[in-house]
């Protein structure tokens, strides 16, 4: 099982920034009720610059429907300077910071965070910048900064947190599935061979996230009504107590609610003792630019992801 627990610290909140990527894909309120900051990665769509501000400059449905008619999309990672920006108010405020990055499997954000607290601890050498790598993305990577939040809520304090992580993220289990591939052809997660046949075979490939942060296609199931089956049966099978799991569980969506509904019924059938319902959020506008619509990914505390 994922470690747990830790030592207690007075006034922990103050005295560092718990912060995230905004391809933690938890909504603007649910940051702010946990206190977790969020630094954006950015988007383009038909060469028009945005924020990934958390669907406020473009909704949810406007990007997924731009995205159906044909819009090309591009993403930007967070650079350097926008770390160091970032991090220097609160270094100066007399906090440390633990910023915990979007998997480097699939991003050079890590790196870039890294690069901005090499440099700032020479201009700030009592002040601390901790960088970890999440090796997970979308509300995976969200769940885990839940389970931080929790730990710091609980007194821990920033060393350690930044040390928890590194040993809890490969505990967070992301599972997905898609009914379109075209996007994940179009950026090579899938080759054009498997997607051509997924398409005229209505294959739904299930993909999870490997133990560096990289997304894999791990079977191939005929149609969406078992491939829903399928994603809740593999949750049983990794799940921390199997169908006796009593953690959270996250489901994000790109565009396909009812799908995402499906799926919670589904686990919240099989796994009566969760932690609270089926918690439902949105695929961001940067992680979707490469799914496209009509992907739903399931994530859970599980056993160490491997391979």
């Amino acid at each position: 099982m994922a470690p747990r627990g830790g030592r207690k610290k007075e006034n922990h909140m103050q005295e560092y920034v718990l912060c995230c990527g905004s391809t933690a894909d938890l909504t603007a309120e649910r940051l702010r009720e946990r206190n977790i900051e969020y630094i954006p990665f950015h988007f383009s769509l038909d060469g028009k610059e945005y924020t990934d501000d958390l669907g406020k400059s473009i909704s949810y449905p406007e990007f997924y429907a731009a995205m159906a008619r044909g819009a090309m999309t591009r993403t930007s990672q967070t650079n350097t300077d926008e770390f160091l920006q970032a991090f220097t108010p609160w270094l100066e405020e007399g906090r440390d910071v633990v910023y915990v990055s979007l998997s480097s499997g699939i991003s050079g954000t890590y790196n870039a965070a890294l690069l901005a607290a090499r440099t700032l601890k020479e201009k700030f050498p009592q002040r601390n910048v901790y960088i970890v790598d999440s090796l997970g993305a979308s509300s995976g990577y969200g769940l885990l900064m839940e389970e931080l939040a929790d730990l710091r809520d609980n007194g821990m304090d920033a060393e350690e947190l930044a040390r928890r992580a590194e040993q809890m993220r490969l505990f967070v289990h992301h599972w997905f599935f898609s009914t379109d591939l075209t996007y994940y052809v179009r950026g090579g997660r899938i080759s054009r061979a498997m997607g051509w046949f997924g398409t005229v075979l209505r294959i739904c490939p299930l993909l999870n996230m490997d133990n560096l942060g990289r997304l894999i296609p791990r079977r191939k199931v005929r149609t969406k009504p078992r491939v829903i089956q399928e994603i809740a049966r593999t949750m049983c099978e990794h799940a921390q107590g199997g169908t006796a799991y009593s953690g959270r569980c996250y489901i994000s969506h790109a565009d396909c609610l009812q799908d995402a509904l499906a799926v919670r019924e589904q686990v919240e059938e099989r796994i009566p003792a969760l932690r609270g319902k089926v918690q439902i959020f949105d695929i961001g506008t940067t992680i979707g630019a490469h799914t496209g619509p009509g992907t739903v990914a399931l994530f859970f505390l599980g056993d160490e992801r491997r391979d």
